[in-house]
């Protein structure tokens, strides 16, 4: 017998949130800007019909200039994917990793053009690496069951 067809294939990207506050504006212009940055990712997918899934990738960017909060950016970057005959941890594989590869350059796009939109200079997010993140949410998520039956124990 055959394998079925594995197919994977972005049917649209587009943003579906994104916010910007910017609430030491305009005294931070007088300032030399040298923040702190602090860059949290977040992925969450969900099936939406037969062969669609929609990821999105939160990117929320922080920056902190002489202990104020000076900047804050949050974009979900999501995409529709129409994914067929992949299952299992493979489909979690594609929906953890490949997926939010494809749709982070858009998300850094939006980013460095909404700082540029607050007055400051574009951010450049560095590359991410999702298969080293998904790899250490999978590690977290085998310790915490581990751990959850022992400590029902007590």
């Amino acid at each position: 017998m055959a394998d079925a067809q594995q197919t994977f294939a972005l049917q649209r990207i587009y943003l579906k949130d994104a916010s910007l506050e910017s609430p030491a504006s305009p005294m931070v212009f007088t300032k030399s800007w040298k923040p702190k940055f602090k860059v949290d990712l977040n992925t969450r997918s969900a099936f939406i019909a037969e062969k669609s899934h929609e990821v999105v990738l939160t990117v929320t960017l922080t920056a902190e200039l002489d202990d104020e909060n000076v900047l804050l950016i949050e974009v979900q970057q999501a995409g529709l994917f129409a994914i067929d005959g992949i299952e299992g941890d493979t489909l979690k594989q594609v929906l953890g990793i490949a997926c939010p590869n494809l749709l982070f350059p858009y998300a850094r796009e939006a980013v460095d053009s909404m700082a540029l939109k607050a007055g400051v200079p574009a951010i450049g997010l560095q590359p991410v690496n999702f298969e080293a993140l998904f790899r250490e949410a999978q590690k977290q998520a085998q310790a915490q069951a581990q751990a959850a039956p022992s400590e029902a124990k007590h």
